[in-house]
């Protein structure tokens, strides 16, 4: 079991103990990552007002960097304050610029592209990133994926394709065909969108992986860069609203778990790798499905049970035994 550092390193413990302690605490901090992004959309539905999101949403992924940032600072300060060596170096810190550029690039990639496709599509397509991101897996970092493993990660794609396509739908509307639509430009865009959030995400985990450095000073260097990046995208796009126009308590406690999934998804990259962190992101389907259920009475389909049901089979046939 991988674990995360200064979890569990009191020496009163006696080392079973400390362990065991170790993979429960990392598996609790899995499942909460799980449910931050299952919740992530309904929460962003009860800040609506009358329908429409009344904040900046450049604001919003600003507050997230900053909230990142600072408690990276808080944690650098509590655990690794005494740590021998430690010191802020450019050179260690450029390779994250490439980092920042590269998420700043897909997310500016997915605006652009609901020009040359619907947003279902979009939805549905977006789902091929966890083929990319599984094939830039094996050959940068040097894994490769058995027969078995590459089944488990097509069963993830169809598990979300079915999911997107109409896993939930609305009690109160008439089911409706969902009718796909997509350019030319539009497919080669997806392409190029599916490839880049497959580098940047690999790259991140190889350059955390590779520098002997702690999580901390790693993550103070990738979110200066993520500030930098955004407050120039908030500059261009968020002069719109003011720039906390529209928050409420509901938008802070998107802020607040954002952040925390942010540093949690650092620890699993740096500690596990980028196909746990695809397996999150999948299950937090089921979660997202639960929630619009219980709180907008959304009737989940057949298709959400698939979902469930490809899932479950791929994280057997990945984690479960030869």
């Amino acid at each position: 079991m991988i674990v995360i550092d200064h979890v569990g390193s009191d020496s009163s413990l006696p080392r079973p103990v400390s362990r065991r302690l170790r993979s429960v605490l990392w598996v609790l901090m899995l499942m909460l990552s799980v449910a931050i992004y299952g919740s992530h959309a309904p929460l962003i539905n009860l800040c609506k007002i009358n329908g429409e999101i009344p904040f900046s949403s450049s604001s919003v992924v600003l507050l997230i960097e900053l909230t990142k940032l600072m408690t990276s600072i808080v944690l650098l300060l509590i655990w690794d304050r005494q740590s021998p060596g430690l010191s802020l170096s450019w050179r260690l810190a450029a390779p994250f610029a490439i980092s920042a550029l590269l998420y700043g690039a897909n997310n500016n990639l997915v605006v652009q592209m609901q020009h040359f496709m619907d947003p279902s599509t979009y939805q549905v397509l977006s789902n091929l990133k966890i083929g990319s991101t599984a094939m830039l897996y094996s050959v940068f970092l040097n894994h490769r994926l058995s027969i078995r493993k590459w089944l488990a990660l097509s069963l993830l794609v169809v598990a979300g394709v079915c999911y997107t396509y109409g896993g939930i739908r609305d009690l109160q509307s008439p089911p409706l065909e969902m009718q796909l639509h997509i350019t030319l430009p539009g497919l080669g865009m997806m392409f190029v969108y599916c490839l880049i959030s497959g580098l940047s995400a690999v790259y991140t985990e190889l350059i955390l992986k590779t520098q002997q450095l702690s999580l901390n000073l790693q993550n103070l260097y990738l979110y200066s860069f993520g500030i930098m990046m955004n407050f120039l995208l908030h500059m261009v796009d968020g002069q719109r609203r003011g720039f906390f126009e529209g928050f409420s308590v509901w938008v802070a406690i998107v802020v607040a778990s954002q952040a925390l999934n942010g540093l949690i998804m650092s620890a699993v990259m740096k500690h596990s790798s980028n196909i746990t962190r695809l397996f999150i992101i999948s299950s937090s389907m089921l979660v997202n499905g639960l929630l619009s259920y219980l709180l907008f009475d959304l009737q989940l389909t057949n298709l959400f049970f698939l979902s469930v049901l490809a899932i479950g089979l791929s994280v057997q046939l990945f984690y479960g035994s030869k």
